[in-house]
């Protein structure tokens, strides 16, 4: 017998939005075989840490009439366990042969709109401090396991091991080992901060400048309570003991 239309049927799929952190490659030369060159000497010896990790390229910094082989970057990138898939500030010719490499745009978000001007001046509000939310963890996190904080800090009670990450638009703490990735201002945030209590990070990135084990902590730091800030392009670490 046929379905009566009011009956209640189940779609095999939805289309919903969704967001990932993603890892940005910078780029500032055009140079196929220097950034080959480059991308594999910093990255080789840690192919581990990006297990297959989304990547974006950007090409903001680029100087201008820049080309670039994107196939051959896309080669480069793949061989090291990344995977790129997509470009922003691209020029409308790279845009077509970023495609051309099976890359995609990546719309930058699209500032906030200017309010409209008052039809009368008044006198500013007072300024109100702004507080991000948190998200609190409070299980272990093994190896393979992610914790992404969208639009806020993400504190965590307990250890993070190898291969595990913790993410935030916002500050991380880690109030225990922290052993695996740990990612603050994951969407640009270069005020965002990292904080452990014991740090033994595979890698530590905020707002995209990252840090791995291949760099050796300073002494003092390694396993013991520090933070991680951002300063220019430099990552600074301080013991907090």
């Amino acid at each position: 017998m046929a379905a009566s239309p009011g009956s209640a049927t189940r779609a095999s799929f939805d289309l919903k939005s969704a967001t990932l952190p993603l890892i940005s490659v910078v780029l500032r030369t055009a140079d196929a075989a220097a950034l080959a060159h480059e991308v594999e000497r910093r990255l080789a010896e840690q192919a581990d840490f990006f297990d297959h990790d989304p990547v974006l390229i950007d090409l903001a910094q680029l100087p201008p009439g820049s080309d670039i082989d994107f196939a051959a970057l896309v080669r480069s990138l793949r061989r090291l366990r990344v995977q790129p898939v997509g470009v922003r500030g691209a020029r409308a010719d790279q845009l077509d042969a970023a495609r051309a490499a099976g890359l995609t745009e990546a719309p930058d978000i699209p500032a906030p709109r200017a309010a409209a001007p008052a039809a009368a001046v008044a006198p500013p509000p007072p300024a109100v401090p702004s507080a991000m939310p948190t998200m609190v963890v409070e299980r272990p996190l093994r190896s393979g396991q992610q914790v992404y904080a969208r639009n806020a800090d993400l504190i965590v009670m307990a250890a993070v091991s190898n291969g595990a990450e913790v993410i935030a638009d916002g500050n991380v703490h880690v109030y225990a080992p922290l052993r695996g990735k740990a990612i603050a201002g994951a969407r640009g945030n270069t005020a965002a901060r990292i904080f452990a209590t014991c740090m033994q990070p595979e890698l530590v990135s905020i707002a995209g400048i990252y840090r791995t084990a291949e760099t050796p902590l300073p002494e003092g730091i390694l396993g013991r309570a520090a933070k991680i800030s951002l300063v220019g392009e430099k990552l600074v670490i301080e013991s907090l003991e």
